[in-house]
């Protein structure tokens, strides 16, 4: 496999197709660790607590680390120029240490240890993520970003998939496994685009200070209204999968009272539901643009949520309700990105996709406590799911409450006043 430089990705706009899926691979990559923690974690910790407000505030710690790093991340990422480029070094540190915490993970000994590594594995991920998603609009010109996020989210459904159908039934063999299985397979794949994008090296400032970096996405923040639309559509979306991932399994095992064969089903119908969504995505984007994309599809998104939350037990014909549902969901997370890669300017392109991931972090920091909290509070209540069916209502709402900002963004996108800053 040949290296892609980014001077020659985005002459005259012509990327040839294995630059999608080498830049794709991280994305699996970060997808089956994140989704492996998110799924498998629950389990994990219930060995140790059964209070579901703590599982959630541990889960959601992931966005204690996407609101403190990306924003400094991100923007650092935008002056670090080296011989290596300015995003790999960042992927490089945070490759071994995501690996390795994987590793440990699943053989702590009790809650606080355990809570300390899912802590450094959070820290690695999200020094990993800010920079990578930077590679994007650096390697790959605008004409490409709706097909670039559909084989990107391939990718992530297919990671998705395996990580979530596969580790249930690792699972079954020993409690360890997904994570071993989820070390191996994130370091190799991350590894991809560090080894095989090769990124314009340079001289010039490397660090320029935490609160320059700061400032620089405050000001950001401050001056692009439409991003910061975005943003807190983003942080609603991220929130609302932040809690449907923490609590899927234990809602499957504990509140329907279901066996791990059918969780495993249930999962492997979402993540059938996010390959189908990924695969339609770019086309749909492209041909009626992607934030009407996203607008319409998020009427089915949060009103499936709202309608699942009244189920107190399972029928086999669910499976024909949680697919179309999972493809709504999955064109809004596939297509996301992209709206916001119409949005950034050039010059801040990794500034902004740190200001991404941080309302993710808000998102996540939300998103699982919340939930976790809101079930706790049903459980005198709702005893038929044991307060579990309370989770898809607090998913639904975050949704639909998105959708003017959508709806504004999907006016912006039309009358198309951002793309002179694409560059």
């Amino acid at each position: 496999m040949t290296q892609v430089t980014a001077q020659a990705a985005r002459a005259l706009g012509a990327v040839r197709r294995s630059v999608f899926w080498i830049l794709g691979a991280g994305a699996f990559g970060l997808a089956f660790s994140i989704t492996t923690t998110a799924a498998y974690l629950p389990p994990l910790l219930h060995r140790f607590t059964e209070s579901g407000t703590l599982i959630g505030l541990v889960l959601g710690a992931e966005g204690v680390f996407a609101l403190l790093l990306s924003p400094v991340i991100g923007p650092w990422s935008d002056t670090f120029h080296t011989p290596m480029g300015r995003r790999r070094p960042f992927m490089l540190a945070a490759l071994g240490p995501i690996g390795f915490c994987l590793l440990l993970l699943p053989f702590m000994p009790n809650l606080w240890t355990t809570t300390l590594i899912v802590l450094a594995f959070f820290f690695a991920y999200y020094v990993y993520e800010p920079p990578y998603r930077g590679l994007y609009p650096d390697i790959l010109p605008p004409s490409t970003y709706g097909r670039a996020q559909g084989i990107q989210h391939v990718l992530r459904g297919i990671a998705l998939g395996t990580a979530l159908v596969g580790g249930g039934f690792l699972l079954k063999v020993w409690h360890a496994a997904p994570f071993v299985l989820a070390a191996f397979v994130t370091t190799a794949a991350c590894a991809v685009p560090i080894l095989f994008i090769r990124e314009d090296g340079g001289h010039g400032r490397v660090f320029e200070g935490l609160t320059a970096y700061f400032r620089r996405s405050w000001c950001i923040l401050r001056e692009e209204a439409e991003v910061r639309r975005f943003l807190l559509a983003n942080a609603a979306w991220e929130g609302t999968f932040a809690a449907a991932r923490t609590f899927v399994v234990l809602y499957v095992l504990d509140g329907l009272h279901e066996s791990k064969a059918i969780s495993s089903a249930l999962l492997g119908a979402v993540a059938t539901g996010y390959v189908i969504a990924a695969l339609l995505a770019s086309r749909l984007g492209d041909r009626f643009g992607i934030a009407r994309v996203i607008f319409f599809s998020s009427f089915f998104y949060g009103g499936g949520f709202l309608f699942a939350g009244v189920a107190t037990t399972w029928h086999n014909w669910y499976f024909a309700f949680i697919v179309p549902l999972s493809v709504t969901g999955g064109l809004v997370m596939t297509l996301a990105w992209g709206l916001l890669f119409k949005l950034m300017p050039e010059e801040h392109r990794g500034a902004i996709s740190g200001l991404a991931t941080t309302t993710k972090g808000l998102g996540l920091l939300l998103g699982a406590p919340v939930a976790g909290a809101a079930i706790d509070l049903a459980r005198p209540y709702l005893r038929a799911t044991d307060g579990y069916q309370i989770l898809w209502p607090v998913c639904g709402i975050p949704i639909l409450a998105a959708i003017p900002l959508v709806y504004r963004l999907m006016r912006i996108e039309q009358s198309g006043p951002v793309e002179p800053s694409l560059g």
